[in-house]
């Protein structure tokens, strides 16, 4: 920790439950933001935003189990990709201010938590909306760039969040790790999890252009089915792992870990076990059965050898009842307000009735 820590005022250190959960403030940006399909086009016809109801791409966001395991999904593969961890080493709000001494387990909670509901205008907002969040997010991200993606593989280069290579992989990381998550932990009704087949699966991958179109994506790179996907990471294969350096500041040689373990502990205060209780049930306790659900030559490069592999997988096993009962309406609901914020509940309700509107329109089509 530097030398010149701030002391946290005490009061920054209390966490309540109104704290805990916030108002729509924390979350947005630019306004109200509009549900998909409650707004008009040019032509007349409603503005879906850049996905759509019927899609497989909502079918799967907007399932229970996305909307409770999301954050860790999405997280568990972007600290996978080198420039993400590195970025959010050196530039992110949470490691400024570890590096100042004032960072809290609640900054930590507040941190996963906005990640949740700001996705949620743009993948289930009508296009104003998203555009306006993607906006958002590409100035702050401007700033998240450095010179040294590790101190320990400089031969690596550097990073730019902002830039068309890292924007284009924090936009696939978020949506291909939440279909692992889909196809292993969904629940429907008394079913078990149903894998998609090939064909929707590259049907998702396509439906992933406009957002990739969104953040900056080179658009000679967004994929247009799963084996291009393949092919992408084979191409930026050795931007992905785990290593004993990505989590050293370079400037001076601090591991953001210990250092972000020590301002917790001397900022403890009893109320944050608030904070703490929901990032343990959010990210500690299915970490690694989220890593399970990743093909193996992920969970190689997040440094499983072959007994941890296994054992991940028997977690997995071992979870089901409770990955199930995570996921049931009451549950759904709470981490709903709780992770994705007022308006992310709106956004999710309003896309939920539109897509069983547009699949049971579909069904009676098929019938007739």
């Amino acid at each position: 920790m530097s030398t010149n820590a701030e002391a946290l005022p005490e009061l920054d250190k209390i966490v309540t439950e109104e704290r805990l959960l916030g108002t729509e403030r924390r979350w947005r940006r630019f306004g109200e933001p509009i549900p998909a399909g409650k707004s008009m086009k040019d032509d007349g016809t409603p503005d879906y935003g850049i996905f759509a109801p019927g899609s497989i791409i909502w079918e799967v966001l907007l399932h229970p189990a996305t909307i409770v395991f999301e954050t860790v999904a999405q997280a568990t593969l972007q600290m996978l990709y080198k420039p993400i961890a590195a970025g959010i080493r050196d530039e992110d709000p949470i490691s400024r201010k570890a590096r100042a001494g004032t960072y809290t387990i609640f900054d930590a909670f507040d941190r996963a938590q906005r990640n949740s509901g700001m996705h949620a205008p743009m993948w289930l907002g009508d296009t104003a909306t998203a555009t306006r969040m993607a906006g958002h997010l590409h100035n702050i991200h401007q700033h998240v760039k450095g010179d040294i993606i590790d101190v320990g593989s400089p031969e690596l280069g550097g990073y730019a969040a902002s830039e068309p290579r890292d924007a284009m992989w924090a936009a696939i990381t978020e949506l291909h790790a939440i279909l692992w998550m889909y196809e292993r932990f969904a629940y429907h009704g008394d079913d078990g999890p149903r894998p998609l087949t090939d064909a929707q699966r590259d049907q998702y991958v396509r439906e992933m252009a406009p957002y990739l179109r969104l953040v900056g994506a080179r658009e000679d790179e967004i994929p247009k089915s799963m084996a291009e996907l393949d092919a992408l990471y084979d191409t930026y294969w050795d931007l992905f792992g785990r290593s004993d350096t990505i989590n050293v500041f370079p400037k001076t040689g601090e591991d953001m870990h210990e250092t972000t373990a020590k301002c917790i502990e001397r900022n403890w205060h009893p109320t944050q076990h608030l904070a703490a209780d929901v990032l343990m049930e959010v990210f500690q306790q299915f970490s690694t059965q989220i890593l399970a659900t990743f093909p193996k030559c992920l969970q190689i490069k997040a440094g499983l050898d072959e007994s941890q592999r296994a054992a991940a997988a028997q977690a997995l096993e071992d979870s089901r009842d409770l990955i199930r009962e995570s996921q049931q309406p009451e549950n759904d609901r709470r981490m709903m307000r709780m992770m994705w914020g007022p308006d992310g509940v709106t956004l999710i309700d309003s896309a939920r009735e539109l897509h069983r509107q547009v699949l049971r329109e579909r069904g009676s089509d098929e019938a007739s």
